[in-house]
C-alpha cells in the first residue's frame, strides 16, 4: 500500500524534503491530477511560474483534503523576473497563483540573461525567505560555477539545485560538488521524456525486478543518495506507479548498467540563450 509514510524524506541545513515528486511542467491545468497525487500518498508538488500549473496546483492542494502543513510546496521564479523589484512581485504573484501564504521551496528557474547582477537577484530570492514567502531557497540549472558564486553572494543559505538527471545524462559533476556542499539535487525530466521507454538495459532490469521502466530509473535515482525526481504524468496509473518505488533494491551491477547508459547527447532541456555552460 503506498502512503505519505512510505517515502523517505531528504533532509539538508534544516529543509526536511520528501525523496519523490509531482512535477507539473507542461501539465497547465493540473487540479485533478494533483488532489489525485496528493491522495495517493505524494506531498512533495513542484511547479513553476513558467509552466502556467501554479493555478491548477493550488486547486488541487484544496480539493485533496491533504493539510497545507503536510505538503513539500515548491515554485520558481523565471529569468525575466531577476531584477530585484520584478522578482518580488513574480513572488507575490505566484502565491496567490497557489492561494497559500508561503512556499517551502523558492527556486530561480534559470540564470539571468540580461546582465542583472547576480547579489541582486540573490538577496532577493533571500528576502522572499526572510519575509516568510518561502521557507527555504535554492538555484535552477545554475553550472558550479554560478552555484558557488550565488552561494557566496546569497545572505541566506542555498539547500537545494533542480537540474536535468536521467541516466542517459551524465550529471557526476554536478552531483559530486552538491554532495560536497551538502545540497539536495532535484533532478527534473527524470525519465528523459520517455525516451527510455525502450531502452534494451532498463527492459531486462525491469523485467528481472517484475517492475517498470520508469520505477526502476526512479529508484536508480533515489538509491543514490540526495536525489529526489519529480517526474511527471497524466496517467493515473503510472502516477501510482512512480511513487511505488521504495519496496525493492537495485544490486551494484544493475546501478553500474544504468550509469552506463549515459550520452554524449543526452541532455534535453538546453535552451539557446537561456542555458549556461554546463559542466
Amino acid at each position: 500500500m503506498i502512503n505519505a509514510t512510505s517515502v523517505p524524506v531528504i533532509t539538508s541545513q534544516g529543509c526536511s524534503i520528501p525523496q519523490i515528486g509531482f512535477g507539473t511542467s507542461q501539465l497547465g491545468d493540473c487540479a485533478e491530477l494533483v488532489c489525485h497525487a496528493l491522495k495517493l500518498g505524494y506531498r512533495h508538488i513542484d511547479t513553476a511560474w513558467k509552466y502556467g500549473s501554479e493555478k491548477g496546483v493550488g486547486e488541487g492542494i484544496r480539493a485533496s483534503g491533504v493539510p497545507r502543513s503536510e505538503i513539500f510546496l515548491v515554485t520558481k521564479v523565471s529569468h525575466e523576473y531577476l531584477s530585484k523589484d520584478a522578482f518580488a512581485k513574480s513572488v507575490d504573484e505566484s502565491l496567490k497563483n497557489l492561494q497559500v501564504d508561503y512556499v517551502d521551496m523558492l527556486h530561480v528557474h534559470w540564470p539571468t540573461i540580461d546582465n542583472i547582477p547576480m547579489a541582486e537577484t540573490m538577496t532577493a530570492l533571500a528576502l522572499a525567505k526572510q519575509q516568510g514567502l518561502t521557507r527555504h531557497i535554492g538555484v535552477a540549472n545554475f553550472n558550479i560555477a554560478l552555484l558557488e558564486q550565488a552561494m557566496s553572494l546569497c545572505p541566506e543559505p542555498i539547500v537545494s539545485l533542480q537540474a536535468e538527471y536521467h541516466p542517459y545524462l551524465d550529471q557526476s559533476k554536478l552531483l559530486a560538488f552538491c554532495q560536497s556542499k551538502g545540497l539536495t539535487f532535484t533532478a527534473y525530466c527524470p525519465l528523459a521524456r520517455g525516451r527510455l521507454f525502450d531502452d534494451p538495459v532498463l527492459t531486462e532490469i525491469a523485467r528481472n525486478k517484475d517492475k517498470s521502466i520508469a520505477q526502476i530509473v526512479l529508484r536508480w535515482l533515489t538509491q543514490q543518495g540526495n536525489i529526489i525526481p519529480i517526474p511527471r504524468s497524466s496517467n493515473l496509473e503510472r502516477i501510482a506507479q512512480n511513487l511505488d518505488i521504495f519496496n525493492f533494491t537495485l544490486t551494484p551491477t544493475e546501478m553500474a548498467q544504468i550509469h552506463a547508459l549515459a550520452k554524449p547527447d543526452g541532455r534535453i532541456a538546453n535552451p539557446a540563450g537561456r542555458a549556461p555552460l554546463w559542466d
